[in-house]
């Protein structure tokens, strides 16, 4: 008999320590995959950024889509101007233009930018990112903003639960994650 209940004993103990390690497991496990999957996320929006400030310096505006995005940084080209000469210099008054294009296609590769799987979401089961594109009126002034972002929770996986808020009281699923603002001209990155 008391063999009977040592053996219990023994597997409550067992089961006990199983408990206090996972528990202890579970807030490191999540802290290190939000942190990791975070910054992924926040490179691919950088990329993003990147290639729609490329695409405004050909047309001239930000891309509403990512098929127009590609489109454009796929087929266009960059304009780079050289001005020879100085309007500063009272002597030399000749100042000449010399235009050059480059493709776009090129400078793209060259930052490893893939326009392919740009629109993809990392971790997340083909979703896409969220972006919008506009015109407005700021300061007296018409402007061309941009958003383009994603929701935590479409990244996060098994952590995408409320729940996780017990290890980090700033952590909410629902926050977006994005650069740009449709309200103001700016290409500020929330994180």
């Amino acid at each position: 008999m008391r063999l009977v209940i040592n053996l219990i004993l023994f597997a409550l103990v067992i089961a006990l320590a199983y408990l206090l390690v996972d528990s202890i497991r579970e807030p490191i496990n999540f802290k290190a995959v939000k942190d990791f999957r975070k910054e992924v996320v926040q490179n691919k929006l950088v990329q993003i950024r990147d290639a729609q400030e490329r695409y405004r310096s050909i047309t001239g505006e930000f891309a509403p889509n990512f098929d127009t995005l590609k489109q454009v940084l796929s087929t266009g080209q960059f304009a780079i101007v050289s001005v020879m000469g100085d309007a500063d210099d009272p002597d030399n008054s000749v100042i000449t233009y010399d235009t050059t294009f480059v493709n776009a296609a090129d400078s793209i590769a060259k930052l490893n930018i893939n326009l392919d799987s740009l629109r993809y979401v990392p971790f997340s089961a083909n979703t896409e990112f969220e972006i919008q594109a506009d015109t407005l009126t700021y300061q007296s002034t018409l402007v061309n903003v941009v958003e383009v972002g994603t929701r935590i929770k479409n990244f996060m996986g098994d952590y995408s639960d409320p729940r996780f808020k017990r290890y980090d009281n700033s952590y909410d699923p629902n926050t977006f994650m994005k650069f740009g603002d449709m309200n103001k001209p700016s290409v500020s990155g929330s994180w």
